[in-house]
């Protein structure tokens, strides 16, 4: 029943992902378009005028100018899954972009930091348990950005911070990207980040992502990761494949399967899952919505299918946002 529950999820979003209108970019009504804009365009002010002004405080009077990367985002999830039935979470990233500055420095604010979505299993579609969203797994930091292109060198970068909780969990971590081109039209490219927190002790995960257009509106990638955390004391690895489909102007949708093991001395699967991620853009690349059902198929569960689904509605807040009135 569940699994022709879920054929039922997957053919709706599509259904529904497929109907696009066109001629405008917005699905909201006049009303509600005349009450977004005054607050969002307050807020999208404030943003950026805070981090142009730090920017150039700590940098130089091209601040003014250049492009900045600093945002506001705000998100409210709905939840359900067979193991925890309903739950409800709201979750904030800021990022203070400080692109002028010679260190080039990035002040962040993450409620949702990677080190914290647990082990890969539980990680699944990139969907968050609720209670690792608390206030106790928000982190404040700064980052030294690199200033090589990872398409010709490894880009690398270092920040340091403090988990907000009493007392403070002081935190530092490494990152290293490198993107490569290779026999047309394929590329591949590597994500790793080392960290240490001193309440969960050292973490290492690497993602190599290798991927090539099939036309103009599918993408197809084969995903592999490995990650090692010091308080589960394993090394857990992955293997995925997606496939991206651009369905409109403002709608996407990405279906993947994948599988998720743990070892090296008795290497194992025990986990299975599928799922189907549609996002549209509501409204003028500030207001978007997500839908995401998902299949999981765990060892621990002897394989017996577990269905879940996320609905998430976000809200981005930036100041060089160009949108029509």
């Amino acid at each position: 029943m569940k699994k022709i529950y879920l054929i039922a999820m997957l053919a709706v979003a599509a259904a529904s992902a497929e109907t696009e209108i066109i001629e405008d970019d917005t699905d909201l009504p006049g009303w509600a378009v005349e009450r977004i804009t005054p607050m969002h365009d307050s807020i999208s002010h404030w943003v950026t005028n805070n981090s142009r002004n730090i920017d150039g405080f700590f940098g130089t009077d091209d601040s003014l100018h250049v492009e900045n990367g600093s945002y506001l985002r705000l998100s409210q999830e709905l939840e359900w899954s067979d193991a925890e039935d309903f739950s409800a979470e709201t979750a904030a990233r800021f990022r203070l972009d400080l692109p002028t500055t010679k260190e080039r420095l990035r002040f962040i604010i993450e409620s949702d930091p990677e080190e914290t979505e647990g082990t890969l299993a539980e990680q699944g579609s990139n969907r968050l348990r609720t209670d690792q969203r608390s206030l106790g797994s928000t982190i404040l930091g700064l980052n030294r950005l690199g200033k090589r292109d990872k398409r010709e060198a490894w880009n690398l970068q270092a920040g340091a911070g403090v988990k907000v909780r009493w007392p403070p969990d002081p935190y530092v971590r490494f990152t290293g990207e490198r993107l490569w081109q290779l026999e047309s039209p394929w590329q591949l490219e590597s994500y790793n980040r080392a960290s240490w927190f001193n309440e969960e002790g050292y973490s290492i995960r690497s993602r190599w992502d290798v991927g090539r257009p099939l036309d103009e509106n599918h993408h197809l990638r084969f995903i592999t990761n490995f990650q090692w955390q010091e308080e589960v004391d394993t090394l857990e690895y992955s293997e995925s494949v997606e496939l991206n489909q651009i369905l409109g102007k403002r709608s996407v949708m990405r279906y993947a399967i994948a599988a998720v093991g743990r070892s090296t001395s008795d290497p194992r699967l025990h986990d299975y899952y599928l799922y189907s991620h549609y996002r549209r853009n509501l409204h003028r690349e500030i207001l978007f919505v997500d839908f995401i059902p998902e299949l999981h198929f765990p060892r621990d569960q002897d394989y017996d299918p577990q269905f879940g689904v996320t609905l998430r509605l976000e809200v981005m807040f930036k100041g060089d946002l160009v949108f029509r009135r």
